[in-house]
C-alpha cells in the first residue's frame, strides 16, 4: 500500500510494574480498513489500545502516530480531540442518563444543535432499537443495547479511528450478528476500524488485515482470510482441529 497508514505503531513498550505487559509491539492501520486484533485472555490487547488512546499514561518505549502526528507523550482527552476514540470493554455507559443523554455526551465538543441533532438521528438508523428506547435510563437496557449505545456515543465524536474492546463480550450470538454487521456499515461509511475481540471467528470474517497477540507481542499478521485458514490460528483460536 502506498498510501500513509492512520495510526502507526513501532516498538510498543509497556510495563505494570515487573510485568512487561506490550513487548515490542509494532503495526499499522491503514486508512479505510477494518483490522481485527485477536489474541486469548491476557495478551495484552485491552492494554494495547488503552496505551494507544493514552488512557494508561506514559508507554515505557516505543512511539505511537496518529494521522503523521505523534500522540504516545498526549494525554487522553487531546487524542479524543483529534477523533482517535475508544469504545472500551465493558460497555461503559451512564447509568443514569438516558439512552438521548448518553449520545448526547459523545458529543460534549460539538456547539452545533442541528449537527447533533442529525448525528442523534444517524446513531437510530444504525440501530434502530436505541431510537424506541431513547428515553430510557440507559442502566436499565440489556447488554446489547447497552453495547449499542457506547458505539453510537462513540460516533457522535465523529471517529476517523474507532477502536472497539470485545464489543461481542457477553453477548447473545444474534446480538453479536447484529453488533459486526454494524462494524461493517460504520466502516463502509467511512470510519476505519481497529477491533480487539475474542471472537476471533467472527472478528477475522469482517476485517481486511489482522495481528495475533501473544504474551505481549504480535506474532502473527496478513489478510484476515489466510490468518482464518492458518492451523495454528484455527487451532488455537477458532477450535478447529
Amino acid at each position: 500500500m502506498a498510501m500513509e497508514p492512520i495510526l502507526s505503531v513501532r516498538d510498543l513498550d509497556f510495563h505494570y510494574g515487573e510485568i512487561h505487559a506490550l513487548d515490542h509491539v509494532s503495526f499499522d492501520v491503514y486508512p479505510g480498513e477494518i483490522v481485527s486484533l485477536i489474541g486469548s485472555n491476557g495478551a495484552g490487547k485491552t492494554t494495547l489500545l488503552r496505551t494507544i488512546s493514552g488512557l494508561l499514561g506514559k508507554n515505557t518505549g516505543g512511539t505511537i502516530y496518529f494521522m503523521g502526528q505523534r500522540i504516545d507523550d498526549m494525554p487522553a482527552h487531546k487524542i479524543a480531540e483529534l477523533n482517535l476514540l475508544q469504545v472500551l470493554e465493558g460497555r461503559m455507559v451512564f447509568p443514569l442518563l438516558t439512552v438521548k443523554e448518553n449520545l448526547m455526551m459523545g458529543a460534549f465538543l460539538k456547539k452545533d444543535k442541528k449537527w447533533i441533532n442529525d448525528k442523534i438521528e444517524y446513531c437510530y438508523n444504525l440501530f434502530p432499537r436505541l431510537r424506541e428506547r431513547e428515553k430510557q435510563n440507559a442502566g436499565t437496557l440489556s447488554g446489547g443495547e447497552q453495547q449499542m449505545v457506547a458505539v453510537a456515543r462513540a460516533l457522535m465524536g465523529e471517529p476517523k479511528l474507532l477502536m472497539l474492546d470485545e464489543p461481542s463480550m457477553g453477548l447473545a450470538p444474534l446480538v453479536v450478528k447484529d453488533i459486526f454487521e454494524t462494524i461493517q456499515k460504520i466502516n463502509k461509511d467511512g470510519v476505519t476500524i481497529l477491533l480487539v475481540e475474542q471472537n476471533a471467528n467472527a472478528a477475522l470474517k469482517i476485517a481486511n488485515r489482522a495481528y495475533v497477540q501473544e504474551l505481549g507481542k504480535i506474532v502473527k499478521e496478513g489478510p484476515a482470510q489466510e490468518l482464518a485458514q492458518d492451523d495454528s490460528v484455527r487451532r488455537t483460536y477458532l477450535g478447529i482441529s
